[in-house]
């Protein structure tokens, strides 16, 4: 039976224009964020399948890709449920392993602690534009700073990096998850719902406010309360005074201070920002992971119609493994968005160094060779990238396939 060519569902092989891409992303990812003071670290793909399974990872615990144990470990005879057979697991995210890593590790680190990993992750998602089952992320995290200066300082990085690849006139969307508590507080709702009443809410973008409130009804909210919660959305400006407005009215409900925190993250990002974006204040923002905190954060595109990034405080999730509070922030793009936008909008990578090609005729002279040899040395001493190459038969295609990866100059060799 001949061998599989196509790649195992939601993977995929990457040719070299798209590899191009994403080794030039991933130095300016490496270069922007190092210049805000981050350090770079890396952590295994396999991950303990009790850290991966710990309720912090919200609905992309389904989604674990699990390994099964190894040697006489493996006793299949013997299993009576999964945890029998199961020890380890591909990490869905980089930020449990991050906490993993931190908690270790924290006596030999830097405080606090800026974070810069970059990695594949797995997750047995449905693939569709966009979402593949091997993906790269990119985080930046900050671990050890509980001010907003750790808010202020992601957010401004990362914007920095995508105004570096000529994104233009994106979104940040910012709320905070004590915003989201208050008001269903404030509506009448009770405590032990909240969770299940803010999986309707990230709805929003999808079946709109009628939506919402269709849902809410039909799971035996009472009306009053629905009404009560929809309404503030509806009155709520995106802007610093949305936020302003919506603090006074939560009174007694919001935590004293996460107004005035949102509102200061809001505007030190407008007056410090180096790209062209605009950071607005959303709501209905939730953000699915659990282990969510305080401020949380997404940035949306127009062209590719949904989120390319996100991220918040996770307070918590570091003292599940050290029983010691760790205040902690992170940002993630979703680098094979980029990747794509990138590629679909025909990005051409700035170059410093020209592009040559040599092409040499069939049997051309030792002697001839090592001039050519000798010459691309030198050239490439200058930062040129030269290339040497056989002529083939079909010249004019060979030439159309160098001008389309770059090459501005071709020069043909003869004895």
């Amino acid at each position: 039976m001949a061998l599989k060519k196509k790649p195992v569902t939601g993977m995929k092989d990457m040719l070299p224009e798209e590899m191009e891409i994403r080794d030039y992303c991933v130095g300016l990812i490496k270069e922007t964020y190092k210049s805000f003071g981050f350090c770079s670290m890396e952590t295994p793909c396999v991950e303990h399948i009790e850290n991966l399974c710990s309720r912090q990872g919200g609905d992309n615990e389904k989604l674990i890709f699990k390994i099964l144990k190894r040697g006489e470990k493996l006793k299949l005879d013997q299993a009576k449920e999964e945890a029998d057979l199961v020890d380890g697991g591909l990490r869905y995210d980089l930020t449990v392993p991050l906490s993993r890593y931190y908690s270790a590790n924290a006596n030999e680190l830097p405080s606090p602690f800026k974070a810069l990993q970059i990695g594949n992750v797995w997750r047995a998602d449905r693939p569709q534009r966009g979402r593949f089952r091997q993906f790269m992320q990119c985080d930046i995290d900050i671990l050890g700073e509980s001010s907003i200066l750790a808010e202020i300082e992601l957010i401004l990085a990362t914007t920095t990096l995508l105004g570096k690849l000529d994104f233009h006139d994106f979104t940040i969307r910012i709320n905070d998850r004590r915003f989201l508590k208050a008001m269903a507080a404030y509506s009448g709702f009770d405590e032990a719902d909240y969770e299940k009443i803010f999986i309707t809410l990230d709805k929003m973008d999808k079946i709109g406010i009628d939506g919402i409130r269709a849902e809410l009804e039909e799971n035996g909210y009472a009306e009053e309360s629905v009404e009560t919660y929809l309404r503030m959305f509806q009155e709520i400006t995106n802007d610093v005074e949305g936020v302003r407005r919506c603090g006074e009215k939560l009174e007694g409900y919001l935590p004293e201070g996460a107004a005035a925190s949102l509102e200061t993250i809001m505007s030190s990002v407008e007056r410090a920002k180096e790209a062209d974006f605009k950071i607005s204040f959303d709501p209905t923002l939730v953000r699915g992971m659990s282990y969510y905190t305080g401020t949380i954060f997404e940035i949306s595109m127009d062209e590719f119609g949904g989120s390319v990034g996100g991220g918040g405080r996770y307070d918590e999730m570091i003292g599940r493994f050290t029983g010691q509070a760790t205040p902690a922030v992170g940002f993630s793009i979703g680098f094979e968005r980029i990747v794509m936008l990138l590629l679909e909008r025909q990005y051409q990578i700035p170059t410093g160094g020209k592009k040559k090609a040599y092409l040499l005729e069939k049997n051309l002279s030792q002697e001839k060779l090592l001039d050519v040899l000798e010459q691309s040395k030198a050239e490439r001493g200058t930062g040129m990238q030269v290339m040497v190459m056989n002529m083939k038969k079909n010249k004019k295609f060979q030439k159309e396939q160098l001008i389309r990866q770059g090459y501005q100059e071709i020069v043909e060799i003869y004895d």
